[in-house]
This record gives C-alpha cells, sequence and structure tokens, in this order.
C-alpha cells in the first residue's frame, strides 16, 4: 500500500547483531538502500539455524530437494542513515503465520536505539519438486510461535 508507513512497536521474536562494512556504504557515506535487504536475509538465517540448524536451502530444479523457503515480498521504511562501522540489531518478529506462509517484521536499530529502518517480509512455503506452495509444516508453526504441539 502506498503511503503505509510500518510500524516500529513489534515485539521481537530473534535478534541479530552486525557491522556496518565500508562495501555496504554508497557515495553518499551511509548503507546502500539495497545492502537492507541482505541484513534482513542474514538476521533470518541467523534465526532459521537457531531454530532448525538450516545450513543452505534446497537447490532450484533438484527433484529430491525437501520443501523450502521462498522470499515473497519485502517492504521497508528507511528512518534514518546508518554508516560505516556502525552496529545495527535486527530484530524479528513474527506478524503472522497463513496456511503456507508467514510473516516476519522488523525493527533496525543502532548502539543509541534510534530506529534506522522497519521492515516486513513474507516468506512462503515452496516444494520445488511440485512447483508451488505448500502448507506450513506443524513443527515449524510451533517453533516459529514458540508453542508446543497441543498448546
Amino acid at each position: 500500500m502506498v503511503g503505509r508507513m510500518l510500524s516500529s512497536t513489534m515485539t521481537p521474536i530473534f535478534t541479530h547483531h552486525l557491522e556496518v562494512r565500508f562495501r555496504d556504504c554508497d557515495p553518499m557515506g551511509h548503507v546502500n538502500n539495497a545492502v537492507y535487504l541482505t541484513y534482513l536475509e542474514q538476521a533470518r538465517f541467523a534465526q532459521w539455524r537457531a531454530l532448525w540448524g538450516f545450513s543452505e536451502q534446497p537447490v532450484p530444479g533438484n527433484r529430491t530437494s525437501a520443501p523450502g523457503i521462498i522470499l515473497a515480498r519485502v517492504e521497508i521504511d528507511y528512518r534514518k542513515p546508518a554508516r560505516y562501522g556502525d552496529r545495527l540489531e535486527i530484530r524479528i518478529g513474527l506478524a503472522g503465520i497463513g496456511r503456507s506462509s508467514f510473516t516476519y517484521e522488523y525493527d533496525i536499530v543502532d548502539t543509541g536505539g534510534a530506529v534506522v529502518a522497519v521492515a516486513r517480509s513474507v516468506q512462503v512455503m515452496y516444494d520445488y519438486a511440485l512447483g508451488h506452495p505448500v502448507p506450513v509444516p506443524d513443527d515449524m508453526r510451533q517453533k516459529l510461535t514458540g508453542t508446543s504441539p497441543g498448546a
């Protein structure tokens, strides 16, 4: 939706820290807008490794691969520039889980607690062999929500 601002009031379920690298910055000296997508990806993968021990995604076209997770949508609101050497904290919150997708919210904050950016992404469970979305497995749903079976 054009004109809608993302909120920075979500409840974090995971936090990832990183330092802004020189290569992340543009000629104006601040983090290039496209690099924030990489920061979100790093945080997602760190969370998935912590939850499931993911080390890599299935290879597209590999018919023996288990269903994987694909990124379907991302939106980012930039609030304050980050610069080389800044230490950032990427906080992930779970906005919701659908039948075959789940939505994350993110706050990217600096060491002073100022919000650098807020974002939202939609991930879809995808069966590469079948070529279409599949339901989020119950065990994944439970780990994402922090609930136990039957809760």
